[in-house]
């Protein structure tokens, strides 16, 4: 492995060779120590842990500590289909998919009223969040968009002046959010170019927001249903 490149190349790179391991491995199957991982590797100590970061991030592997610890390949994690992406679940499957399926349905209802009840100070800081889900993509971090995606969603349903349906809708956020360890592609679908349609449909949602165009809002509402009809 090269020493001249970025640290953050190498524990990708570290990554991806532990990974390969541990997809070629039943669940539950010993890897190694942490001390035999790294030296496979050939990493600094800094950089394994951030390749370890980043393995227990996508739900490749677990440490457990003590005699007989190291790292293990994970038991896998139950999976819902988010458009073109995969949601990596701490919790039964079902109950996430029902939320989003909820969230999906409630979405117009939403628009609607803030498409007359946002002011400027709302939509700057929708801004500001589809800022922070252009950062995920160019950081490479596909959960941190997601997380990011349904932030800007809360702030929307803010707008809202009806107390049950905001209520109803952030805790269905707070149930997804809460069980989602990660974000993966789905299939061979390029999931970069996915954020990068995502992130351009929910730019033209605020500003459609933003004009008060409810025809542009509500074909662009529809147009982001991760569900089937």
């Amino acid at each position: 492995m090269s020493t001249d490149a970025p640290a953050i190349g190498r524990a990708e790179q570290a990554a991806e060779r532990i990974a390969d391991l541990a997809r070629r491995a039943e669940a539950g199957a010993r890897l190694g120590t942490k001390a035999e991982l790294r030296a496979l590797c050939g990493v600094s100590v800094s950089t394994f842990n951030e390749a370890l970061r980043l393995l227990q991030a996508r739900g490749l592997v677990s440490v457990r500590p003590g005699p007989g610890g190291g790292l293990f390949a994970a038991e896998q994690s139950p999976m819902v289909r988010l458009g073109n992406s995969m949601l990596a679940l701490d919790a039964e499957q079902t109950s996430v998919a029902e939320a989003i399926r909820i969230r999906d349905a409630l979405d117009p209802l939403l628009i609607e009223d803030a498409l007359w009840h946002a002011s400027p100070a709302d939509i700057a800081e929708m801004r500001a969040i589809l800022g922070t889900m252009a950062d995920a993509i160019d950081a490479g971090d596909p959960t941190a968009f997601v997380h990011a995606n349904w932030r800007l969603h809360a702030r929307i349903s803010a707008t809202s002046p009806h107390v049950l349906l905001r209520s109803l809708y952030t805790n269905l956020l707070d149930l997804i959010t809460t069980h989602t360890l990660a974000v993966r592609p789905a299939g061979d679908h390029p999931l970069p170019t996915y954020l990068r349609e995502r992130l351009q449909l929910h730019t033209d949602l605020v500003d459609a927001l933003a004009r008060h165009d409810r025809e542009a809002a509500l074909r662009l509402i529809h147009a982001h249903k991760t569900t089937p009809d």
